[in-house]
Formats: structure tokens, C-alpha cells, sequence
């Protein structure tokens, strides 16, 4: 082998040889910094509870975590058995504030239910609730149906979005979430609310024939319409009349300002009286309207 060829393999195994030893110590000390880096005790849960499980003893366990904890993570069990779970904890996850209830509330669907909102129950059937897949966690807008007030007779139904993005909290006695978006079919379903929402729904429900819409759920965009009158699918005016106004009650004016002079009225002529007294004639003037001259 030719001498020269030798030396360049020589030097470049020395050269390799070397870049493998820096790397080695390299990565050995990265692995011991970590081995050594402190580990906290927290609480992490023992198997998958899915919303609205309520935590006992034997759902949780204690486990090493290395780094920055989590913000909200729980370290006693005094503080995470009894309540209820508002979003899926899997297991070996860390056990935080933000996925429970607050102490006190229970487990169930009234766990679930944010601060200031309401749970409204509605009435559905195979077409009201779209064929079984309004499901928790879905978005829908309600339409409503009905006669509005003081219109008029040729107007007919009308059809209004009522309500819109309105979510989906259960179907049925089921409140948890379906990953595959099975469908459902079920009498009832919790629509989430505001209070204000809340008693609008409920006096829709009793007053108009309610249909639920489903949308995409990245779909939050609030679109405005008029609604849809019969009279508009056979040809008339789509949008529906606004409602007849009560007549205003007739003002009348206390003064009465004519736009050209009026002259004042000519005084009436005096009234002229005759007195026959044997051969003598008298005649007296009175004013029109004194004592004497009536």
C-alpha cells in the first residue's frame, strides 16, 4: 500500500476517533445534569377519567415530575377527591385546578356548567335534533316558526334565526363529548346559555316550533337576517313585513297659528228704538248686546 495513502487513513481514523470521544462526553454530561436535576411529587391520575367523573382515593397516585410544574398542578389529595372533572384527565397526566370542579359542586352534568351560564332543556325529535348528531360539544343555531303579533293575515308563518353558536352540553343523560361524532338519538337536549338566552328559549319553546341548525364549530361568526315569510316562497315579498304599529293618540294643539292676518270682527249696528207717546215720536239708540236693548 502506498505509504502516503496509509498515513491520510491513519490520521483520519485519529480525527473521527476524537470527534466521537468529544461527543460522547458531550451527551453523558447532559444525561447526568438531568439525572441529577431536582424532581417534585405531584399528583397525576391512575387512569383516563373522562368529564364529569367524580375523583375518589383510588383515581389518583403520587409520581416524580422534573422541570417548571405545571401552573395549576395539585400536590395533595385533600384538594382533588370529591371533585368533579369539567375536562378529560388521562392517565399519567398531572392533575390540574383548571380540570376540575370547584369543591362542593359534585360530578354530573351541573359540574360541567361555567359560572353566569344555564343548562335549557329542548324538545327534539329525529328532525329537530338533525338526525342524532346534535351531540355534546357540537355548535347549533335555533330557528323558530310562528305567527308574529299585530301581522298582517297574508304574511303567514315566519321563520327566524333566533339564537346562534349555541352549544350542545348533552344529549340525553349523555354529557360527554364523542370523539367520532356518532349520532344520537335522543328526546332531549341541553342547550349551554346565558340567562338572558335562557328565558327566550324557554318562551320559544312553549310559543313556536323550535329546529336546531348544525354548524362547524370553528365557524363563531354571527351572520344577521331578516327571516323568511310564507308569502316569500310563492312568489311574494321574502322578508316579513315589520309589525303594525298602534296608532298614536291625536295631540291637540292648544294654539292655533294661522299663516295670513285675520281682521278683527266689525262691531254690530245699534239698535234703534221707536216710542209712540200720543202725538210725540221718540226714537233712542242702545249698543248691540246692553241690558237695554233686549
Amino acid at each position: 500500500m502506498n505509504q502516503r495513502l496509509f498515513s491520510v487513513l491513519i490520521f483520519a481514523f485519529v480525527v473521527s476517533a476524537g470527534a466521537s470521544l468529544l461527543l460522547y462526553r458531550l451527551i453523558a454530561s447532559r444525561v447526568t445534569a438531568n439525572a441529577k436535576q431536582p424532581t417534585t411529587q405531584v399528583l397525576v391520575a391512575a387512569r383516563t377519567m373522562e368529564l364529569g367523573t367524580l375523583i375518589r382515593d383510588s383515581d389518583l397516585k403520587m409520581a416524580d415530575f422534573g422541570g417548571t410544574l405545571p401552573r395549576g398542578a395539585l400536590l395533595h389529595k385533600e384538594d382533588v377527591v370529591g371533585r368533579g372533572v369539567v375536562a378529560a384527565i388521562y392517565e399519567g397526566e398531572p392533575v390540574l385546578e383548571s380540570r376540575l370542579a370547584a369543591k362542593g359542586a359534585g360530578a354530573g352534568l351541573a359540574a360541567t356548567i361555567p359560572a353566569g351560564m344555564r343548562a335549557v332543556a329542548v324538545r327534539v325529535n329525529e328532525v329537530v335534533g338533525v338526525s342524532g348528531f346534535v351531540v355534546p360539544g357540537m355548535r347549533v343555531d335555533v330557528l323558530i316558526a310562528g305567527s308574529p303579533p299585530n301581522a298582517k293575515a297574508d304574511v303567514g308563518t315566519v321563520s327566524k334565526t333566533l339564537l346562534q353558536n349555541i352549544e350542545v352540553l348533552s344529549a340525553g343523560q349523555n354529557f360527554q363529548k364523542d370523539s367520532e361524532g356518532k349520532a344520537v338519538q335522543v328526546q332531549v337536549v341541553n342547550l349551554l346559555v346565558t340567562p338572558e338566552q335562557a328565558e327566550i328559549l324557554a318562551l320559544a319553546s312553549n310559543e313556536t316550533r323550535i329546529q336546531l341548525v348544525l354548524r362547524n364549530p370553528l365557524d363563531t361568526q354571527t351572520t344577521k337576517t331578516a327571516g323568511v315569510a310564507m308569502s316569500g316562497l310563492f312568489g311574494g315579498p321574502i322578508k316579513p313585513p315589520e309589525p303594525v304599529a298602534a296608532p298614536k293618540p291625536r295631540r291637540i294643539a292648544e294654539h292655533i297659528t294661522l299663516p295670513y292676518p285675520v281682521a278683527p270682527p266689525k262691531p254690530a249696528p245699534p239698535v234703534t228704538v221707536e216710542v209712540m207717546n200720543g202725538n210725540k215720536r221718540v226714537e233712542s239708540k242702545f249698543p248691540a248686546g246692553s241690558e237695554n236693548a233686549q
